[in-house]
């Protein structure tokens, strides 16, 4: 059986590129790595973050939004992350269930309990080994998330971007308080400072929790 390695943080905090950096790091090391994110991962699920991301569509109701995620995950599960484990790879995930609970339960408040059942059923037994929570001020990672989206050429995917300061401050504190739960599977790292910096706390980390 492969690694699970879940990265989690608020807009901006720089997931997608410790993830890339971690991955060369540990393809440099011999692992044979998958990267991959949610929503998303695969051509389905892409699909569905096309809709979940676009601005466009902010007329979209919470319900209808958490259960597209669920949708999402179970495809990606399916597809992309269930057989990189079990061929024995080393997955890293831009977000996965953590996201759910923060963004659809503390930031939306939708019922905690029916996210978790939902989480489950989609990820068919499929949990993280660890989750990298990449800590960052809601002011900080925001500038970073509006600044980047504004320099790309790509789909919008700054839904979430529009939202209020204080549903950001709420997904921030419910990743605290969610590694706080769950400290043997969280690891929480200083988003802050440059990319190295941050990438060298996290292989700090990993030595010490991960890969012995």
């Amino acid at each position: 059986m492969g690694l699970f390695l879940t990265f989690e943080g608020i807009e901006g905090c720089g997931k997608t590129t410790q993830i890339r950096l971690l991955a060369d790091g540990l393809r440099q090391q011999g692992h044979d790595v998958i990267e991959t994110r949610e929503p998303g991962g695969c051509d389905i699920a892409d699909q569905i973050r096309a809709v979940l991301l676009d601005a466009r569509n902010n007329r979209m109701i919470s319900t209808a939004e958490l259960l597209l995620y669920a949708a999402a995950r179970a495809q990606h599960v399916a597809e992309v992350i269930q057989p990189a484990l079990d061929a024995g790879k080393t997955v890293l995930c831009d977000r996965f269930c953590d996201a759910t609970l923060a963004y659809q339960g503390f930031g939306r408040g939708l019922d905690i309990n029916r996210i978790i059942d939902l989480n489950t059923y989609a990820c068919q037994g499929v949990i993280p080994d660890k989750t990298l929570l990449l800590d960052l001020p809601v002011e900080i990672g925001l500038g970073r998330a509006r600044q980047r989206n504004g320099q790309q050429a790509g789909p919008n995917e700054d839904r979430f971007e529009q939202e209020s300061l204080d549903f950001h401050q709420r997904i921030r504190q419910a990743y605290l308080d969610l590694a706080t739960q769950e400290p043997e599977r969280f690891i929480t790292i200083d988003a802050g400072g440059d990319p190295q910096q941050v990438a060298q706390r996290i292989a700090t980390a990993m030595a010490v929790t991960v890969l012995p």
